[in-house]
C-alpha cells in the first residue's frame, strides 16, 4: 500500500506512459490525482492509479480515449481504494523516457507498448489475439507488432534498457502465434521454416507459420539458430517444396548456408540480413511477411 501517494513520474513509469500523457488525461477527462497539499504537487492515490490502469487497458484494446475515460471514472471508489498499490518502477529517463516510440502506428500499437512497459501480459495477449482474430496475422504483424518491437529495439539500442520488456513481449507474441489454430487433417507440411545459423530472432518465421495456418496449410518450424548441416539433413529427409530461411542481420546471412538446399523447388531468403547481390538467382527474397506468404502459397498444392 502507498499511504503518501505517488508522484506523476512514478505513476508514468508504472503505467508505461509519458508524464505529458497523464497531464493530458487529467486536463481533458478529469483522470488525475485528488490528493493535494498546499505548496506540494498533487499525489496519486490507489484509487487514482486503479482508474488510470483501467484507462490504459481500455485504450490498449483500441477503445477511444474519451470512452475509456468515462469507463475508468465509473470505477467504484471503494473498490478502487481497496486495491493495493505496489510500486515497481522500471529504469527510464524522465520526460518521455518511460514510453516506447511507435511512430505513426495506431492506438492499438500505443496500447500494446504501454502494456509492455507495465509488463502486463494479460493486456498484451488480449490486444494481440484480438487483432489476429479480427484482422489476421499479416495485418497484426505489420500494423501492431513490428512498430512496437522496433520501438523496444530502438530504446534498447540507445540505453541498454528494456531487456525484460523485449523478452516478455516476444514471449507473448510467440504464444499468440502458436495459439492460431492449425488445420486438422491437413496434408503433411511442405514448407520448412528456419532461422539462419546463429540467428536468434525467430518471431518472423513464427508469424509466417501462423499466417500459413490461417490459410489452411501446415508448416514445419525449426526456430532459431539452425546449423546448415542440420537444415540440410532435414531437407534431405523430408524433401519440402519450400524452404524459408530467415536472417535479421548480415552477420547471420552467409549465402553458403543455402548450398545444402539445392534441389528444393523454392528457396526463400527472408529478412533484412540477406543481400540480393550475394544470392543465387533462383533464390527468392520477399520484402515483407505478406510477400513471403503469397510467394509460398503459390507453390503449395490447393492454395490457389
Amino acid at each position: 500500500m502507498v499511504e503518501d501517494g505517488l508522484s506523476a513520474g512514478e505513476v508514468a513509469r508504472r503505467l508505461g506512459v509519458a508524464v505529458t500523457t497523464l497531464r493530458s488525461w487529467h486536463r481533458r477527462y478529469g483522470l488525475g490525482p485528488d490528493q493535494h497539499e498546499a505548496r506540494h504537487h498533487r499525489r496519486y492515490t490507489g484509487e487514482d492509479l486503479s482508474r488510470l490502469e483501467v484507462m490504459c487497458r481500455l485504450t490498449g484494446e483500441g477503445m477511444p480515449a474519451a470512452e475509456a475515460a468515462r469507463a475508468a471514472l465509473a470505477v467504484h471508489p471503494v473498490e478502487a481504494a481497496q486495491r493495493p498499490v505496489v510500486v515497481s518502477i522500471p529504469a527510464g529517463r524522465a520526460g518521455g523516457g518511460n514510453t516506447i516510440p511507435v511512430g505513426g502506428a495506431g492506438p492499438e500499437a500505443r496500447g500494446l507498448a504501454r502494456a509492455a512497459m507495465r509488463l502486463d501480459v494479460a493486456t498484451m495477449s488480449s490486444v494481440i489475439t484480438r487483432m489476429i482474430g479480427e484482422r489476421g496475422v499479416v495485418h497484426t504483424w505489420d500494423q501492431l507488432l513490428r512498430p512496437v518491437l522496433a520501438g523496444v529495439g530502438d530504446r534498447h539500442a540507445a540505453s541498454g534498457a528494456l531487456v525484460e520488456v523485449e523478452h516478455l513481449l516476444s514471449r507473448t507474441i510467440s504464444d499468440a502465434f502458436a495459439a492460431v489454430r492449425r488445420p486438422a487433417g491437413a496434408p503433411a507440411p511442405r514448407t520448412l521454416l528456419a532461422c539462419a545459423d546463429e540467428e536468434q530472432h525467430s518471431l518472423p518465421v513464427e508469424a509466417l507459420a501462423a499466417a500459413l495456418a490461417e490459410r489452411g496449410h501446415r508448416s514445419l518450424l525449426l526456430g532459431a539458430r539452425v546449423p546448415p548441416r542440420a537444415l540440410a539433413a532435414v531437407v534431405a529427409r523430408l524433401g519440402p517444396t519450400v524452404v524459408v530461411l530467415w536472417s535479421q542481420a548480415p552477420a547471420t546471412a552467409g549465402a553458403a548456408q543455402l548450398s545444402g538446399l539445392r534441389g528444393t523447388p523454392l528457396v526463400v531468403a527472408a529478412g533484412p540480413g540477406w543481400q540480393r547481390d550475394s544470392l543465387p538467382p533462383s533464390v527468392a527474397r520477399p520484402g515483407s511477411l505478406g510477400e513471403a506468404l503469397d510467394l509460398v502459397l503459390r507453390w503449395l498444392p490447393g492454395a490457389g
